[in-house]
């Protein structure tokens, strides 16, 4: 979705009643100052109906004929409610708000005394929970508003944007409505019943925020202030208290104690005794993008608070282009049913911290630890947050285990209705809770003109695009797909090549054929012919793959004669390679040619645990170097080196041509494994369990005129995990041994992921920076670890600006132990995040404790994660 590729936090909710009424409300709302007061709250208790009023205070709502209670709210102001009479048509009520009177309560406050926010914080973060489990479900509809606007651009990109109707002074808007439910504890629903964008394909969801909440941990990846590691990431300030209706609402500065992503700043308002969120007013940023967050609660059916009305806005630099978007949100139609077994109607929270005594008189009030939570928590008014803590802590754990499915911590749905992008300008006119300013109306006029102007041109080109469909000559060299049928599609891949002095300049070109089969796990059937021409060597090879697979299995049958590294996990790029030799003299890369038959089945045995094996028969022979092309010569060197890797254990790794028979197989199994399920998938939550492996090789003598026989067996662990808020840990462990090696080859040792070019292509987590490639391989005993320690402040990173921008720092530590490596290990720090795409790493080598060499490496971000491969 669009919406997603600009960035998440643009997915904004904006809440409304659907259905249209002859009469209703509208007016402006203003401060006594005369200030308009933009995008205030407007809330009508009967109806459970939120909104908001436009950025020049006025605001709309249609109702039914009846009389309703009004509240007025924005923050920094008095809420005000009116009871307002609705007709037959619309009744105006325009709105001051008096500015809100702060008082700081009668607490007594010495040096070295803990500030009052303390406590209450306290009290709400210990009550949180109990804000999510009380409520069992709920209903609401949702309208979300966006608008955007592009205000500076590079000069270079200007006639570009102007092509496509992308100026400056144009304003991008969309809107959607949406009916929302949620199930406790994790089922959520969302359908979309209409969608209007500005021209282009800007879906909007409101799940991010609509399905999160500030009383969770997290929201959106971002720590709340009410997280029971809060205090670990923020500092709190007591600010005053204020009177809002029949309640008492604190006022409490936020601050990071360290900035950066994935926190908050600024304020929130706490509402005492309910120890709720009754309004938030806060900053953060992702990626150095700056986001605003403004919401609006209210007590719905005097049960529990809810966000009513979300504003946020969101700007930022990147490569030149300056950008801004405001979205608004509210909510209507929101109907409640509360958990039974949780919500009482009046229970004080005492802290245990300062109250001392009382949470001692509180606690001999409760029950038997055997009694319903209900009756527990019901059976005094008071409570001690550490114990309400346990007790729901504890119920929340018997929920889970009573649940189908406990893995699961998300059952999501979401549907577009089939009309929803077919409702015309009167609807959304009768609908829109928020006015369009002039600005968006005149945005939305110049989509609807080049809209039309698009459909023109598509309609007036419908003969000549005719005429292009199909295959075209150019294909062949650029490469395209084409669809063959509902089912079926064939594709010409764009052809690849590089230099390598095995084969010198290659090329190569691959077709691919595939169906879907006609089936309940929509499995894919392909067939992938690959041709290679090595102009040196004057000689063309190739292979086939034919290969079905589906989300529970693959079976991949390929066959044919072609090279490949040593290392069969292929540790150098091609590219790169290309690079280092025609450049740099090194040719780093060595190859083998193999004849060969292979046969590979993966298959997940239950949800947790994945299979795999491998049968293969090959002849493979040894290839010399055929070219010393050079586009740099610096060294004034007469050759590149042999194509043979050099080894400490086996000193002549040369080889006869030979036949080998080789089976292997593997289980690897992830047992804490959580998973979300969307539209009925499930999508595992990858970071959500360590992934335990074991694996099994063998090579088989005298079958199919084999020359090998040799056992290996492989344990590996590896995981990624958050220590507190000082940053993450990503662990790989690995260690096996050849319980015999009577008769094998060089490429059938173990290999090990080494690096010798200036960039970083291979899984951070799992690789060297500066280790020769086959250097110290080995047929014996080996363990390989590998820790990456993600800092969320260290050096630069510490400055503020800095750590903004999404720049991450980490060291990491690699070790390897085979009997010739002599404890090699190596120690590197990296930037991570430059420019949002790249990654700097320095790392030095050590053999035994004394230094060997260091390396400087660039690679692509770890956020990123880009693969590149072959295949």
């Amino acid at each position: 979705m669009k919406q997603k590729r600009i960035i998440f936090f643009s997915l904004l909710l904006f809440l409304l009643n659907s259905q249209a009424f002859a009469g209703g409300i509208r007016g402006t709302v203003k401060g006594d100052d005369g200030t308009i007061l933009a995008f205030a709250t407007i809330f009508v208790k009967q109806a459970g109906t939120g909104t908001a009023a436009n950025a020049d205070g006025f605001y709309e709502i249609a109702l039914p004929a009846g009389t309703y209670e009004v509240s007025y709210q924005f923050l920094g102001y008095e809420t005000e409610s009116r009871q307002v009479t609705v007709g037959n048509d619309f009744v105006e009520v325009n709105i001051v708000l008096k500015t809100q009177v702060v008082q700081l309560k009668d607490i007594e406050v010495r040096a070295g005394k803990e500030d009052p926010a303390y406590t209450i914080m306290r009290k709400a973060i210990a009550k949180a929970k109990y804000h999510t489990q009380s409520i069992d479900s709920y209903a609401a509809t949702v309208y979300i508003k966006g608008s955007g606007q592009l205000k500076d651009y590079p000069w270079l990109a200007k006639k570009t944007l102007e092509k496509e109707g992308i100026t400056k002074d144009r304003v991008y808007i969309s809107e959607s409505v949406s009916e929302i439910t949620y199930t406790r504890p994790n089922t959520f629903g969302e359908k979309v019943i209409s969608i209007r964008s500005d021209g282009k394909d800007n879906n909007t969801s409101p799940n991010p925020f609509i399905f999160g909440s500030f009383y969770h941990p997290e929201v959106a990846e971002t720590v709340s202030p009410l997280s029971p590691k809060a205090f670990a990431y923020y500092r709190f300030e007591y600010q005053g208290t204020f009177q809002d209706r029949s309640f008492q609402v604190s006022r409490i500065k936020v601050t990071p104690r360290s900035r950066g992503d994935n926190v908050v700043s600024g304020m929130i308002y706490i509402v005492e005794n309910w120890w709720s969120i009754h309004s938030l007013d806060v900053q953060t940023t992702k990626l150095g993008i700056d986001i605003g967050i403004k919401m609006q609660y209210a007590p719905i059916e005097d049960k529990a608070w809810l966000p009513v009305s979300h504003r946020f806005k969101v700007n930022g630099k990147y490569l030149g282009f300056e950008f801004e978007y405001n979205y608004l949100a509210t909510i209507s139609n929101y109907k409640i049913t509360m958990n039974p077994e949780v919500y009482v109607e009046a229970m004080e929270v005492i802290d245990d911290k300062l109250e001392k005594e009382e949470a001692k008189e509180a606690e001999k009030k409760f029950g038997q630890k055997d009694q319903p939570l209900q009756e527990r928590m019901a059976s005094g008014k008071e409570i001690g947050r550490k114990e309400l803590k346990k007790m729901l802590k504890e119920y929340e754990k018997q929920e889970i285990k009573a649940q189908k499915e406990p893995e699961v911590v998300a059952n999501t749905t979401y549907k577009i209705d089939s009309l929803a992008y077919k409702k015309n300008t009167a609807y959304w006119d009768s609908i829109r809770p928020v006015p369009l300013l002039k600005e968006e109306v005149k945005g939305y006029q110049i989509s609807d003109s080049l809209a039309v102007e698009d459909r023109k041109k598509a309609e007036g080109d419908t003969v000549k695009a005719s005429k292009h469909k199909g295959f075209q000559p150019w294909d062949i060299i650029m490469g395209d797909n084409y669809k063959l049928s509902k089912r079926s599609n064939f594709r010409i891949h764009t052809p690849v090549g590089g230099f390598n002095t095995v084969e010198g300049l290659n090329l190569i070109y691959k077709l691919t054929f595939g169906t879907i089969l006609p089936d309940t796990n929509k499995t894919r059937f392909s067939i992938t012919p690959a041709f290679r021409y090595a102009f040196s060597r004057e000689k063309l090879s190739g292979l086939l793959t034919m290969r079905l697979q589906n989300k529970n299995y693959r079976l991949e049958l390929q066959g044919g004669r072609y090279i490949r590294q040593y290392n069969q996990d292929e540790s150098i790029w091609p590219l790169v390679n290309t690079f280092t030799t025609l450049f740099l003299e090194q040719n780093l890369m060595k190859l083998y040619e193999r004849d060969f038959v292979n046969l590979l089945y993966r298959t997940k045995i239950g949800n947790k645990i994945s299979l795999n094996s491998n049968l293969t028969w090959m002849r493979r022979r040894e290839l010399a170097n055929s070219s010393n092309f050079k586009i740099i010569d610096r060294r004034k060197i007469e050759g590149y080196t042999p194509n043979r890797p050099e080894n400490e254990e086996l000193l002549d790794t040369g080889f006869p041509e030979h036949e080998a028979f080789i089976g292997s197989i593997g289980i690897s199994a992830r047992p804490w494994l959580k998973y979300r399920i969307i539209n009925g998938e499930k999508r595992e939550i990858s970071s959500s369990s360590p992934t335990f492996s074991l694996d099994y090789r063998r090579g088989f003598d005298g079958i199919l005129g084999s020359d090998v026989r040799f056992d290996q067996l492989e344990l590996g662990m590896k995981h990624g995990f958050d220590i507190g808020v000082r940053g993450k840990v990503d662990v790989a462990l690995k260690g096996g041994m050849f319980l015999n090696k009577d008769k094998l080859f060089f490429m059938d040792y173990k290999h090990f992921l080494g690096n010798r070019t200036p960039f970083s292509t291979s899984d951070p987590v799992g690789s060297f920076r500066v280790l020769d490639y086959y250097r110290y391989s080995t047929a014996d005993k080996y363990f390989v670890a590998n820790v990456h320690y993600q800092f969320r402040k260290f050096l630069v990173t510490t400055i503020p600006i800095v750590r903004l921008t999404g720049i991450r720092e980490n060291v990491f530590v690699n070790y390897l132990a085979t009997p010739t490596s002599r404890n090699y290990t190596e120690v590197g720090y990296s930037i991570d995040g430059i420019l949002r795409i790249f990654r700097l790493e320095a790392a030095a080598a050590f053999r035994d404790g004394k230094y060997v060499g260091y390396g400087l490496r660039i690679g692509i971000a770890t956020s990123i994660g880009v693969n590149f491969s072959e295949e």
